[in-house]
């Protein structure tokens, strides 16, 4: 027997259509321009622990290849670079081999960006939405070092190397020894601290070595920090934020200092995005912006355990 059906029931369909009107509305009050970039890029992440899908347009010797986006980020960027304000998008992306009851390798973003919005704003405004849609209560917000010390008794911002790799064996089953600090942190974190913190948290002020596509700050301790925040609900991570880089001379550093990372790791290495540079070159107004998986967003609404019960056909399916 051929298994054509869907994985999402009708009312699970349901439920999606009416928290994707709510998240539209939401915006529209607030005035946020819903805008649409293309799937396809010439560039894609260059971040390690992310893999692309690539397609190649055409036959024509020598033609470059394409990549489906693991966000709409960069794109959005340009836009914010063209001084279009505030904007939000609902699009597909694509990850390569992330396929588990939490992962499919195509999925739906919500992507918002908000000119002259700090970290701490953006996760006001994240925080008002989510309630809205999942009808919580006010979700508490914890700095990476509180919860680290919290826990493990450790401070991630100061631990590293053989000591760091020491208080992971102690904890974790390693399967590796070729890891990095970020490697060991967060092992430490989906092991030790997941299943312990608050069922709906924010986590904030990330190590410099997790940045991203984010800014490097001083915080109270007067450590150098990562301002970007995750957003945990039912304990799965929800959403991903940044107070973002606009400095170009840095992003270019990111970008080489990723692909050289990848080649170590022998992983495929992409072009870097040159228009983002340029948009960068330009002038990024100050802003910060979260992507939100609407999928997992779905499974939190309707107590689901696998991302297959809230998609019509999942990779399993198609």
């Amino acid at each position: 027997m051929v298994d054509w059906k869907p994985g999402a029931t009708l009312e699970t369909l349901q439920v999606r259509a009416g928290l994707l009107t709510e998240i539209r509305q939401f915006f529209a009050d607030r005035k946020v321009l819903e805008i649409e970039t293309p799937l396809l890029a010439r560039s894609t992440a260059t971040d390690v622990y992310i893999q692309s899908l690539e397609t190649t347009p055409s036959t024509i010797p020598g033609e470059k290849s394409f990549y489906l986006q693991t966000s709409p980020e960069f794109a959005m960027k340009r836009l914010l670079g063209a001084d279009i304000g505030p904007i939000f998008q609902i699009c597909k992306a694509f990850r390569q081999g992330e396929i588990s009851k939490r992962h499919n390798p195509e999925f739906t973003l919500l992507e918002w960006y908000q000119p002259g919005y700090s970290m701490l704003e953006l996760i006001d405004e994240v925080e008002q939405l989510v309630m809205q849609l999942l009808h919580c209560e006010p979700i508490p917000r914890l700095s990476y070092r509180e919860l680290f010390q919290q826990f493990l008794g450790i401070n991630p911002h100061s631990v590293m190397g053989d000591e760091l790799r020491a208080i992971a064996e102690s904890h974790v089953e390693l399967g590796s020894k070729n890891l990095s600090d970020t490697d060991y942190l967060q092992l430490l974190m989906s092991h030790c601290i997941e299943p312990q913190m608050p069922e709906n948290c924010f986590i904030y002020d990330y190590p410099v070595a997790q940045a991203a596509l984010a800014q490097i700050q001083g915080n109270q301790h007067g450590e150098q920090v990562a301002k970007r925040f995750e957003l945990y609900c039912q304990r799965v991570e929800l959403a991903n934020g940044y107070f973002e880089l606009t400095d170009p001379e840095q992003q270019r550093m990111r970008f080489e200092s990723d692909l050289h990372a990848r080649e170590v790791l022998q992983l495929p290495t992409y072009p870097v995005d040159e228009k983002l540079l340029a948009a960068l070159e330009h002038g990024l107004p100050d802003c910060s912006g979260v992507a939100l998986g609407i999928d997992r967003l779905v499974m939190i609404a309707r107590g689901a355990s696998s991302i297959d019960a809230v998609l019509t056909f999942s990779s399993e399916r198609i």
